[in-house]
Order: C-alpha cells, then structure tokens, then sequence
C-alpha cells in the first residue's frame, strides 16, 4: 500500500467512510484500495488508526441467498449444541467452558 493520507480523529473530509460507516448505507468497498486513515490519539501507546474508502467508488452490498441462510443457520445451530451432552443449550455456548452451564458445573445441577 502506497502512503496514504492521514487526518485526525473527526478532521475526514466528507466523501470518505470506514468499513462500519459504508455498512450502514448498505455499501461495502469492493475492492477498492484504501484511501486515507484516520488517526485517533492515544496516551500511552501508538494511535487507533480506521481506514477509510471512497463512497463514490463503493458497490452495494451483496443479498444473502437462501444457501447462505441455511448455512448461517447451521453454523448457529452447531454453536448453541454441548458437546458433551449433545443438547440444544438454547444459547451459544461459551468457549470459556466449551459445553454448556449443566455439563459444566453438575454439582450445582444436584443442590438445586
């Protein structure tokens, strides 16, 4: 990436939005390269830094298909069954515990 330019934290002249910001006008970069960075200032270690792209340059974003659905749903399915009891926690499943609260903690299951 060539040098781009930087602003400061709130100083991007209009025309330029992160990643977040072209989401939310329902726009993704496509491809784009970076345009500028933004620089937010920090106290102790080196600044936050945001890329920003071109809003004139931005494609919409893609709709989901049906397969792509499905396999969300999937994917979200498999994160909410234990592993250990194999069961539909009804949540997703922490990583910390890597099962779901029951499986987890069982003396709690008999002092209730």
């Amino acid at each position: 990436m060539a040098a781009v330019p930087a602003y400061r934290w709130r100083l991007a002249p209009d025309g330029l939005a992160t990643r977040r910001q072209l989401r939310a006008l329902g726009l993704r970069p496509g491809g784009q390269d970076v345009a500028a960075q933004l620089e937010r200032p920090r106290r102790r270690r080196g600044p936050l830094v945001a890329y920003l792209y071109a809003i004139d340059l931005a494609q919409p974003v893609r709709p989901m298909t049906p397969a792509k659905w499905a396999s969300l749903a999937k994917a979200n399915a498999a994160r909410r069954r234990c592993p250990q009891c194999r069961r539909d926690a009804g949540y997703v499943i922490p990583t910390s515990l890597g099962m779901c609260s029951p499986c987890a903690y069982p003396e709690e299951r008999r002092a209730a």
